[in-house]
């Protein structure tokens, strides 16, 4: 089965050679890299594909609404999968697909032809994150888990973060279609890498599949998905499609949530919900995706659109952040099996709040210094989150749990990223209609104070010109506090980590160094024991 340990089964770090593991960990990141990018590198490069495949606006964001979809749903069952047909060929099917698909994405000639592609992208790539991490967490002993997992996180990390940036590039340097083709040599080289270096795992030919709890999450999770997405071209609950999605969504989540915790055998194993740190860890998990993709998604319209920097300008003004996630990886990697990650977490907390706080205050006469230092401040922080998650996450937890814990894991953080971005925008969307109604009730002619202060818009504020000019001037003012209260909205959502951080247990092989060697991996422990946590 997919949570049957490493060294029963002949795939330990032991087995492999030097240069293999560096192969295997290169293949497995360049997969998680590109799926990680492909959720935001077309982003950018949709106002050009509107042209070329004869797509309205709501059409056109079928091409990012297919990929996520399919992603959701098929990310759940990677567990069972592995557990069924082995790791290695899984991953090997799901490169593959992935880059046949991306190369098709590509040579799309009409809409439907791009969403159908995406479709399998997202179907594909779904597998690539959580299947790359399990994999990392069993070639590696316990006390290289901190690298590892911070190396895994760079490529979680900077996807989201550099998406827009590549993007961007590619769509201004060549075509909207290398978004998709930059995927094809990154594909091939990891496809022959993990065909050569991964040997393959055990293999259960016995297991039945959870058809019902499947069907009943995937109805829940597909309509979820498409509601958010949709909603905020849809008028929200005015629409009868934005209803049906929420009908269909609560009725399959509801169903699911009864067949995980009634069912014989549930193909997510409700088992592993009784780990504390695991339970904590995937809430965490879910107000990181949210945070850290919405704030994401709102810097380029912010910075195109009040800053006025074009789409290569603000790619490469969002890379400092990439840089501070990169630092905070490298810090965590050299010390995380030597300290208490829950201080790390809480240091990374409290910077990406405070990074977010001082996003409130932004002009777009906003200076570059202090853009690059908050930016490299929130990217140090997402990083020094997000690392010690990931070790937290799996310290305890069963290893015969792993696969299916890392699959929901990236599931609960894929979720949380669509919620994310769709508050942040109906947040936007209405802050900006709520606030220029209540400015253009000061700007009359009988405001006296606006006759003092404004004394030559005062005179033409009658003219078309004026009118115009005044109308501007709301919008843009509008604009900047409805970005301010997006911005300080996800500051206090972040705040809500601080608790679920200090409910963890402390890992037990971070108490001292010379403890470190004396536990063995979860999974590995004789007889099935698992290591008590440190309080």
């Amino acid at each position: 089965m997919a949570g049957t340990s490493a060294n029963q089964h002949g795939y330990g770090h032991e087995h492999y050679e030097k240069a293999q593991l560096i192969i295997v960990v290169m293949c497995s990141m360049a997969g998680t890299l590109m799926q990680a990018l492909d959720t935001t590198i077309a982003n950018v490069a949709l106002p050009y594909m509107r042209g070329s495949l004869s797509a309205s606006q709501d059409q056109i964001t079928w091409v990012l609404t297919s990929y996520i979809v399919a992603a959701a749903i098929m990310t759940a069952p990677v567990g069972w999968l592995a557990a069924r047909f082995g790791k290695k060929n899984v991953l090997l099917v799901s490169m593959i697909g992935f880059t046949v698909a991306s190369m098709l994405c590509g040579a799309a000639t009409d809409l439907n032809e791009m969403v159908a592609f995406r479709l399998l992208q997202g179907m594909f790539g779904a597998a690539l994150a959580p299947l790359s991490q399990s994999v990392m967490i069993d070639l590696y002993p316990i006390e290289k888990r901190a690298q590892v997992m911070a190396i895994w996180g760079i490529g979680i990390m900077l996807g989201p973060i550099l998406g827009p940036t590549l993007g961007g590039f590619l769509t201004d340097a060549y075509s909207w279609r290398w978004v998709f083709y930059v995927n094809a040599p990154f594909g091939i080289a990891a496809t022959i890498g993990l065909w050569l270096a991964f040997k393959d795992t055990h293999r259960n030919d016995n297991l039945k599949f959870d058809w019902a709890g499947f069907g009943f999450m995937a109805l829940g999770i597909g309509a979820l998905q498409l509601m958010l997405d949709r909603g905020n071209t849809q008028d929200w609950f005015g629409s009868p499609e934005i209803v049906l999605y929420a009908v269909l969504a609560g009725l399959g989540l509801y169903l699911f949530m009864v067949h995980l915790f009634t069912g014989r055998q549930p193909f997510l194993p409700r088992q592993m919900f009784a780990d504390r740190n695991f339970s904590s860890s995937v809430i965490v998990m879910f107000v990181v995706g949210a945070v850290l993709l919405s704030s994401s998604a709102l810097m380029p319209p912010f910075l195109q659109n009040l800053g006025g920097y074009t789409v290569l300008q603000t790619g490469l003004l969002l890379g400092p952040r990439g840089f501070g996630t990169i630092a905070a990886m490298i810090l965590v990697g050299r010390i995380g099996n030597k300290t208490d990650p829950r201080i790390l977490m809480t240091v990374g907390t409290a910077a990406v709040a405070f990074s977010l706080w001082q996003m409130s205050q932004w002009t777009p006469s906003i200076s570059f210094d202090e853009l690059l230092i908050v930016s490299i401040v929130q990217g140090f922080g997402f990083g020094m989150v997000f690392a010690p998650l990931n070790l937290v996450t799996f310290a305890t937890l069963p290893g015969k749990f792993r696969t299916d814990g890392s699959a929901f894991a990236n599931l609960v953080r894929n979720v949380g990223s669509a919620i994310g971005v769709s508050v942040s925008t109906l947040i936007l969307t209405n802050s900006m209609q709520s606030i220029h109604a209540d400015l253009v009730h000061y700007a009359s002619p009988f405001n006296r104070a606006l006759g003092q202060n404004a004394a030559a818009l005062y005179l033409n504020i009658q003219l078309p010109s004026g009118e115009k000019m005044l109308d501007g001037m709301i919008s843009l003012r509008a604009a900047i506090e409805s970005y301010a209260n997006d911005f300080l909205a996800m500051s206090w959502l972040s705040l809500v980590m601080f608790p679920l951080i200090w409910m963890m247990h402390r890992p037990a092989f971070t108490n001292a160094p010379q403890a470190q060697k004396a536990v063995p991996s979860q999974g590995e422990m004789p007889n099935g024991a698992v290591p008590k946590p440190a309080e």
